[in-house]
């Protein structure tokens, strides 16, 4: 305990320092996830706390994250279009899914897997990292240009039909449930659809546009219309925190200058009374746990999105540890990997339960914290109940913050949030793969489907597709690498020191084959077309297996239906010096003693020549 508060006025001071960084961030994530600013908010206050408590980086400060937000962002409007765009219906349900990545984060860190997860691709997770920022770029062009699809009564009104037969639909589904319509209830189902009024279609109008316009695609279909349709004050108040945002590290980086962008546009928009859209209003008072998570769980309702729930995850320790890793360099100290990744799911468990959106160990907060003075876990939970107050004191004030102030800020983090240096270094990576006339690099070609997939398809597939195509080229690139260098292709190859005095009665009728190396996955296909090398005049194959020290299970088939094949033709072959492991592969299969008897596998070339002219004399 005395360790714990060994550097309060330093840990204070960074702590409040992090918090005013995180405030801006919170309220952006919280609105670009769908949630609204308070759920970025909440989820700031309880993931930088708890994190830092239980956790095992000391100057971590952690909280919601431009990667975590996105994928955030997928879960979120996924379940809500399931649930006809009413995100009341769908909250319980989309919480869930947040506990479930927390609990499995702790699950890692108690599993001891922490020390895996360097074991990622750089493409993947360059081609990811870069897909988040075109995302966050993309789907925040309609709210700089101050442009509402809902707001868009043209655009609306091109959904009434598709929403009077939505309606229409909902009638049916709750009168039969799942099952037959009665005639009770197809008249009941009836005197509904007559009540059908123009507000009812229009509402679901709405939500249809909206749903339509959402995520890249969305926003790009609806690029044209923004364009006809800007609203030029929210385009200014946007640009102006971009480039206040920008412009204000030039004179100082000691003031946040998301933070002086914040207060600078936010209080012009105020005090000129301009006719602004405001964020979502904060609700006052304490977080209060949303206990529907338990009391109204649907396991049907998250089935589809439980996978999503691990990668978010398995996202948030890859965020976290590198993280991590950036604080170690700068104090000089050693994180423990398991143990963070406990404090990040009970940080992220607890979140959920009270509404927040989840998060990681974030980079610019903890550089800033570490920077400031912080030292040990303190200077975490100080920024996590520095933006409770917030929350309590200033809530009213923040709920007037214009919306396309945050927009401005989402646009620098998209921007900054890029991985710049994998980037770069496209044009310098080695063109190992051809397609026609075409090269280029396999790590490239990675990180470019990483990034189309994610941006314009799916985050989640996109990482596991990524992860997939990386591990088939990394095992084709060992396997040609270890074919190179082991002697499964060669006919003809220098003879060792003790085949030099061959006996030449034999030399017609014995074909002696060296396996240098491994024989597996990558090998085999060579080593299959060994038969069609050994002339016709042979009887007898002696493989020596004495450098051969690894045998996989494709080997093993390839040795088999080679033996076999050479058997139909009446060729004996003899094993010489067969190892351990190779041995007891074969074994399992039955090639010995089934194919290859006892009698013919000798310990050493010698012996097996001796036998070989014995039987010859004889």
């Amino acid at each position: 305990m005395k360790q714990f508060f060994s550097n309060l006025r330093g840990d204070a001071f960074g702590g409040i320092t992090a918090g005013v960084v995180a405030l801006p961030l919170a309220l952006a994530f919280g609105v670009s996830s769908g949630l609204g600013p308070s759920a970025g908010l909440y989820g700031a206050i309880f993931i930088s706390f708890f994190a830092a408590l239980f956790g095992g980086t000391n100057t971590q400060i952690s909280g919601p994250t431009a990667p975590m937000t996105a994928v955030s962002m997928v879960v979120i409007a996924g379940i809500v279009a399931a649930n006809n765009g009413d995100i009341s219906v769908a909250l319980p349900a989309i919480l869930t899914v947040f506990l479930i990545a927390g609990l499995s984060q702790v699950g890692l860190g108690l599993l001891g897997l922490g020390k895996y997860i360097k074991y990622i691709p750089y493409p993947v997770v360059s081609g990811f990292m870069t897909a988040i920022g075109v995302i966050i770029l993309l789907t925040q062009i309609l709210p700089s240009l101050g442009y509402n699809p809902k707001e868009d009564l043209e655009y609306v009104n091109t959904f009434k039909a598709q929403a009077k037969e939505v309606v229409l639909q909902n009638i049916l589904k709750d009168e039969t449930g799942e099952g037959v319509l009665a005639l009770e209830n197809f008249e009941s189902a009836l005197e509904k659809g007559a009540l059908i009024n123009e507000e009812k279609i229009f509402s679901e109008s709405k939500t249809l546009a909206s749903k339509e316009a959402s995520g890249t695609v969305g926003a790009l279909k609806l690029l044209p219309r923004a364009l006809q349709n800007i609203n030029w004050l929210e385009l200014l108040l946007a640009i102006g925190t971009i480039l206040i945002i920008y412009g204000f590290k030039r004179i100082t980086t000691k003031v946040p200058s998301t933070l002086v962008a914040l207060i600078v546009m936010s209080g012009c928009a105020i005090i000129f009374k301009l006719d602004y859209v405001p964020i979502e209003k904060i609700p006052s008072g304490l977080p209060v746990p949303q206990l529907a998570i338990f009391t109204q769980f649907e396991l049907s309702a998250i089935t589809p999105y439980i996978f999503t729930g691990f990668t978010l995850a398995l996202l948030g320790a890859i965020d976290s540890l590198l993280t991590s890793i950036v604080a170690d360099n700068m104090t000089k100290t050693k994180h423990n990997p398991n143990k963070e990744l406990i404090g990040q799911g009970i940080g992220n468990s607890i979140a959920s339960i009270f509404g927040g959106i989840p998060g990681a160990g974030a980079t610019i907060r903890t550089v800033v914290n570490i920077n400031s003075g912080g030292k040990t876990k303190l200077s975490g939970m100080i920024a996590g109940v520095m933006l409770l107050f917030v929350l309590l004191a200033l809530g009213p004030i923040a709920s007037k913050i214009p919306s396309a102030v945050l927009s401005g800020i989402l646009i620098t983090v998209g921007i900054g949030v890029m991985d710049y240096k994998g980037l770069k270094a496209i044009p310098a990576l080695p063109k190992d793969l051809s397609f026609g006339p075409l090269k280029l690099s396999s790590e490239v070609l990675i990180m470019l489907i990483v990034l189309f997939l994610s941006t314009f398809w799916d985050l989640i597939f996109a990482v596991g597709i990524g992860l997939i195509i990386s591990c088939l080229m990394f095992m084709k690139k060992i396997g040609d690498l270890t074919t190179k260098s082991s002697g499964v292709s060669v006919l003809k190859e220098k003879a060792w020191p003790d085949e030099k005095a061959f006996p030449s009665a034999l030399k017609e009728t014995v074909f002696v084959k060296q396996v240098r190396g491994p024989l597996f996955f990558g090998s085999t296909s060579d080593f299959q077309q060994l038969y069609k090398q050994i002339p016709d005049s042979a009887t007898k194959v002696i493989l020596r297996l004495g450098k051969m020290e690894y045998l996989d299970q494709s080997g093993l088939y390839a040795i088999e239906d080679m033996i076999q094949d050479l058997q139909t033709k009446g060729v004996e072959v003899l094993f010489v010096n067969v190892l351990r492991q190779p041995r007891y592969m074969m074994e399992r299969i039955d090639i010995i003693p089934g194919f290859i008897p006892e009698k013919q596998i000798f310990s050493d070339f010698k012996s097996c020549i001796e036998s070989l002219i014995e039987r010859h004399a004889k």
